[in-house]
């Protein structure tokens, strides 16, 4: 296996592989204008979690919705909650896990892509023997939380020095280049899924790549961006207020997105984002579509993702 000295239009060399599934994590209804410049309206924002196993190892790629409010902070249930309509899957992700055969306590990990409420909260109640992990940086953008602060948006529980209840840390290790981005890490350190520091959403956001078991590659984009018309170009990112977006940095964003671009565009990755459902309305994408279990294949087939419906 060759996973060193690649450059931006190749990837690493490597037989090893994951198994990768789609979890679904609920949804909430959406704001155009805080996605795209020029538009306005409701719909409705699905949220998408991944479950990767590999050697023994059980791990959830972000968490989805809850609609247990307790769940968050309360200025999440103030500013956001009580404007989005959340909801939390009909599955929950212990029962989707389950139909996978796995149990809850089989899970050793939680990585989240970054720490937004629609993609992050405690576990310690649910995944019992689970670390929670974030990108480098999250420390420092989200201390203190709100146990210490109560006006914070940040979650105490994870990110008061002096109050936390759950066990976490920040993504630790050696770095190197995956692709067009310079800082990715080799997660199992087999060339089978890879953690990247993606800069621009907010500080510690991270995407991550891995390879299936056919050689194809999938790229977990959470919200590195928030709509295919983003990624693919046709739309440019709102900006509302005074110079705001939904990313904190916004031409590191950009640069993020066009990086994206480059592994989908010249290295066959597959684009799934946290918020997107093209894919699963064409269903042309058949690496993507391999994600799915029964359930979310008969709620495309039967046309509930199409109407916005949930699943």
């Amino acid at each position: 296996m060759t996973v060193t000295d690649f450059g931006s239009g190749s990837l690493p060399r490597t037989d090893a592989f994951v198994e990768l599934s789609l979890l679904d994590g609920g949804s909430f209804i959406g704001d155009l204008s805080r996605l795209h410049a020029g538009e306005s309206g409701g719909f409705r924002m699905y949220n998408w979690a991944f479950y990767i196993s590999h050697r023994g190892r059980h791990i959830i790629w972000d968490l989805g919705l809850d609609e247990d409010r307790s769940c968050y902070t309360p200025w999440v249930n103030q500013f956001m909650l009580d404007q989005v309509n959340h909801v939390g899957p009909r599955r929950t992700i212990v029962q989707q896990l389950s139909e996978r055969g796995v149990l809850a306590n089989q899970i050793d990990t939680v990585l989240f892509s970054h720490a937004h409420w629609d993609h992050s909260r405690p576990i310690s109640d649910v995944f019992p023997n689970a670390t929670a992990y974030f990108g480098p940086g999250t420390r420092s953008a989200c201390s203190p939380g709100h146990l210490e602060e109560p006006n914070a948006q940040w979650d105490g529980r994870f990110f008061d020095p002096n109050h936390a209840t759950e066990r976490w840390e920040e993504v630790a290790g050696t770095w190197a280049k995956f692709g067009p981005f310079n800082v990715a890490m080799d997660y199992f350190g087999d060339g089978s899924f890879w953690v990247i520091q993606s800069p621009g959403h907010m500080p510690g956001n991270l995407s991550a790549a891995a390879r299936l078991r056919d050689g194809s590659w999938v790229l977990l984009g959470s919200d590195c961006c928030h709509s295919r018309e983003l990624l693919d170009g046709k739309k440019e990112i709102a900006q509302f207020g005074e110079n705001m977006s939904l990313h904190t940095d916004l031409n590191a964003a950009k640069d993020t997105i066009a990086k994206i671009r480059t592994l989908e565009r010249g290295c066959g990755l597959h684009v799934a984002l946290a918020h997107d459902a093209s894919w699963l309305k064409q269903g042309s994408d058949s690496v993507l579509m391999s994600l799915l279990d029964d359930y979310m294949k008969a709620a495309v087939k039967e046309g509930r993702i199409a109407r916005d419906e949930i699943p």
